[in-house]
């Protein structure tokens, strides 16, 4: 598959659903095959607006260069660059250098998701087994070629975070030893989100660096721990919401975690596509707990 891509050339296509479409959780923005030669590239992490997508973009030869979070990367042949936008990270070709890639870039709120447990446990310059490799080329070709809805869009996108994840995390199962660890830190999670929860205490929790805990607990939860705890504390809110209709959402949000009513109130419509008042009002926990699922159901 990826020499197919190749041979269609120098090729890009770009995604964008109509307006007033619905948001979809995961959907391609835009992917093709190129090749650069002794010319400007170059991209700036925190210079492509603020809207959040993610770049997924494979060496297939030549070199490039990657300075990620202060912290200068050469990405070589058989080597994958994996960048969320806005971002303190910029991409460039070197003078005299040439570099052949493929990408798809992706966004929505679990193709966002993925991509950041990815960079938690791996960091931004990624080594994939040639499977994973051939099954991404084969989704940015069907993006190319076959993508003619919204639906087979974002289906093909999720297949292709979906392969990402298998790439990184399937052949480094994590050892028992280290989900029998996070179980007290879960547990620490569950009973305390109405209080700060800094990644600092749940590592001192787990008794592990907090590097070493955050690689793990992404590895065995499927996403950092500081998203962790904010899904945590939106199932919380949801509950409350809908349990418990004599709560004012200030209170509301104080036993979920927030001093700030209007923070809170703002999260939980990033996250649920409503204020917490309309979500109690219009009854959406039926919809919205079918939609996110609970960590702590495996």
């Amino acid at each position: 598959m990826l020499q197919k891509l190749i041979d269609t050339g120098h090729t890009m296509k770009t995604v964008s659903l109509p307006r007033g479409r619905h948001t979809l959780h995961t959907m391609p923005t835009s992917t093709g095959y190129e090749v650069r030669r002794d010319e400007i590239y170059d991209w700036d992490g925190r210079k492509r607006g603020q809207t959040p997508f993610t770049v997924l973009q494979h060496t297939i030869s030549g070199t490039g260069t990657l300075r990620y979070e202060n912290r200068n990367y050469r990405v070589r042949q058989g080597e994958t660059l994996l960048v969320l936008v806005p971002h303190n990270h910029r991409y460039w070709l070197e003078k005299g250098d040439h570099w052949e890639y493929f990408w798809i870039s992706m966004n929505g709120e679990e193709a966002l998701r993925i991509h950041r447990s990815v960079l938690v446990a791996q960091g931004p310059v990624l080594r994939l087994p040639s499977e994973t490799i051939e099954h991404l080329a084969d989704c940015s070709l069907r993006l190319i070629m076959d993508a003619e809805t919204a639906g087979r869009a974002s289906a093909i996108a999720y297949e292709a975070a979906m392969a990402l994840y298998d790439g990184v995390f399937g052949s480094h199962p994590v050892d028992q030893h280290e989900k029998t660890i996070m179980q007290p830190v879960i547990d620490h999670i569950s009973t305390n989100l109405d209080k700060p929860l800094p990644v600092d205490e749940l590592a001192s929790v787990s008794g592990l660096s907090r590097a070493h805990f955050s690689r793990v607990f992404a590895e065995c939860e499927g996403l950092p721990p500081a998203e962790f705890v904010l899904q945590k504390r939106m199932q919380r809110a949801t509950k409350l919401l809908t349990n418990a209709a004599f709560l004012p959402v200030k209170e509301v949000a104080i036993m979920t975690g927030f001093d700030d009513a209007n923070y809170f109130s703002k999260v939980f419509r990033r996250v649920y596509g409503a204020s917490p008042t309309e979500f109690r009002t219009t009854g959406m926990y039926a919809s919205i707990s079918n939609r996110i699922p609970d960590p702590d159901e495996k």
